[in-house]
């Protein structure tokens, strides 16, 4: 069974190295910190193409019977995607370290120490909760409490993956300086509405569909289901609209900033 996990543990660090190795000989005017945070933003990237390819694979398979229908992906893919949430705590950790060194943020990160661990958990401590509960709540739900039922629904959750390579296109775009480029403006809008489509929307959906499946209106699912499964989607939902307020700042912002920059390339 936990074959998988195994993968997943060799897998997700290992393509990390690698990319490592391979932008450090093709690209050797990048600093290390261009070269972890390009390295980083790929594997994650590819675990989200991953993850999204399994969702729809399962959901296309249960939605017959949202309920009961399963497929052996659920629980596989469960457990190859785990050790990516480890995994990338570190790639974070190792990509806030060499940017901010880059930087010269004072001697603190002259070299890796408990005061450098503390400093990024407390600038990401959103994103490494996160991480966590997906890895220590997420998980054994998936794997020993749900009893085999509601497949279609861990295939609805790693959906939500879909928006990540759009996130990790623009966070390299602007490691290469291209953020003031059409490209860069196009993948921010398929960002803002592929995070808004897959993480946001997707909860009223499955809230949906398991009202179609018993007969219950929308807005009375939440009241027939138990307790923790409408605490769990909470949990899961609330970053989600958080993340997405930043986004849709940002947007606004770069907005603004390219409104005033035509505005004085008209009067200039």
């Amino acid at each position: 069974m936990f074959t998988a996990f195994a993968y997943g543990a060799v897998v997700f660090p290992g393509l990390f190295f690698s990319f490592r190795t391979l932008l450090r000989r093709w690209f050797t005017r990048w600093s290390e910190a261009d070269v972890v945070c390009v390295s980083e933003r790929l594997v994650s990237a590819i675990h989200a193409c991953l993850a999204t390819a399994a969702g729809l694979i399962i959901v296309v398979s249960t939605c017959r019977d949202v309920l009961t229908d399963s497929h052996w992906l659920a629980n596989e893919f469960a457990l190859f995607g785990a050790p990516y949430m480890g995994y990338d705590i570190g790639a974070m950790y190792l990509t806030h370290y060499h940017v901010q060194k880059a930087r010269g943020r004072s001697e603190l990160y002259d070299h890796h120490s408990l005061q450098t661990a503390k400093a990024f958990l407390s600038k990401n401590r959103m994103m490494v909760l996160h991480h966590l509960a997906l890895l220590f709540v997420f998980l054994p739900v998936a794997l020993f409490f749900r009893q085999g039922l509601g497949d279609f629904f861990i295939g609805c959750l790693f959906i939500i993956e879909f928006s990540t390579p759009f996130v990790s296109v623009g966070k390299i775009l602007i490691q290469l300086g291209l953020d003031d480029t059409r490209l860069h403006r196009v993948n921010g809008v398929a960002v803002l509405v592929s995070f808004f489509l897959c993480r946001i929307l997707v909860f009223p959906f499955m809230y949906w569909m398991y009202g179609r499946r018993f007969g219950i209106p929308l807005h009375r699912v939440a009241l027939s289901l138990p307790l923790q499964c409408n605490v769990g989607n909470l949990a899961i939902l609330t970053p989600q609209v958080y993340w997405f307020t930043l986004l849709l700042r940002k947007a606004h912002r770069l907005y603004l900033r390219q409104k005033r920059g035509g505005e004085r390339a008209k009067t200039d």
